[in-house]
């Protein structure tokens, strides 16, 4: 059997504060301690992350750790994530055991015992239960790994627990303007360069880069930055891509697929930042055996590479006569 894996990491988070009052044998026997419903949720995730993979234990062990009884602790759990003790932990250990599907080679046998189950067959019920397909139809053809649920927390691999930020990251701002200008700039080059003819747009541009993009002109680097946002918001929406669309893209479909593409791709980063989800994960399966990747990493892989296509592209609109953006430097942009 595979080894386990190691105890989850907890982070902090905000969930409802409604207030219980309840004996607690901490601090004198029959003491009154006031014990908010967050405290018990915290207390329980806490717990769960210590003990995710010791399946003897039960919920009366866990409520019996902040001397309640069974019902007491169910409701007040209940009332903060939303789904029973029972139901949550369930639902962490399927989501782990997708991700195990997905970036492992482990017998299904083997996924279903490290979840708790006592047979195959019965992990294949739950896990059909939960994704609509039987674990080695998944991974073969596999949906998103996280599964609904109200309070946001999600097993996050390779072993945490990926729970509600407090508080939106304003600090984050910067990244949200940087792909706003990334958009903004794009548009801008596309439109200068309907101004050209089909020799100028499809001229070689000179690079010493390699393994990036063979023989780029001015055309297929516009079309791949246009056609690197369409890629990931597909690959989001567990859509495949269509590369052959970026083949002699004339300039007017460029600037079609960029109206839709863009503002779709801004809108991801948007809410991902908005809504602290920039390490939140999900799964590439188009073109290749699937990956894992994280919004953050996705966000900063585009960037990257657009960066330096940019460059390559403001420089070829530069040799064609066309110098008014300068190199694209965002700096003016943001300060604005």
């Amino acid at each position: 059997m595979p080894a386990a894996p190691s105890t989850f990491t907890r982070r902090p988070f905000a969930l409802i504060s409604s207030v219980k009052t309840v004996k607690c044998r901490a601090g004198g026997a029959g003491k009154l301690t006031r014990v908010s419903t967050c405290d018990t949720f915290a207390t329980f995730v806490s717990c769960l992350a210590d003990h995710l993979d010791d399946h003897d234990l039960r919920g009366g062990d866990l409520a019996a750790r902040l001397y309640l009884s069974r019902s007491h602790f169910d409701r007040l759990v209940a009332a903060a994530a939303g789904e029973t003790p029972a139901r949550f932990r369930r639902r962490v250990l399927l989501e782990r055991a997708a991700f195990r599907l997905l970036t492992g080679e482990p017998e299904v046998l083997d996924i279903a015992i490290e979840a708790g189950y006592g047979s195959q067959a019965a992990f294949t019920r739950a896990f059909t239960r939960a994704y609509g397909k039987a674990p080695q139809a998944w991974r073969r053809a596999p949906t998103t790994v996280l599964l609904d649920t109200p309070n946001g927390v999600h097993f996050h691999p390779p072993a945490g627990l990926r729970l509600p930020a407090p508080r939106t990251e304003t600090s984050m701002d910067l990244l949200v303007r940087m792909v706003e200008h990334h958009v903004w700039l794009l548009g801008e080059m596309v439109d200068r360069a309907a101004r050209l003819t089909d020799t100028e747009l499809d001229r070689p541009i000179a690079t010493s880069a390699t393994d990036i993009d063979d023989d780029p002109t001015l055309r297929s680097l516009l079309s791949r930055l246009v056609g690197q946002m369409d890629m990931w918001n597909r690959a989001l929406a567990l859509r495949d891509y269509d590369w052959a669309v970026e083949r002699g893209e004339t300039v007017a479909d460029m600037r079609r697929r960029l109206a839709e593409v863009g503002p779709a791709f801004l809108a991801q980063v948007r809410r991902a930042v908005g809504e602290g989800r920039l390490d939140e994960t999900f799964v590439h399966a188009q073109g290749g055996p699937p990956k894992v990747y994280t919004h953050g990493g996705l966000i900063a892989h585009v960037l990257t590479f657009a960066a330096y296509r940019r460059t390559l592209a403001v420089g070829a609109l530069t040799t064609a006569g066309i110098s008014d953006l300068t190199h694209g430097d965002p700096r003016e942009w943001i300060a604005t």
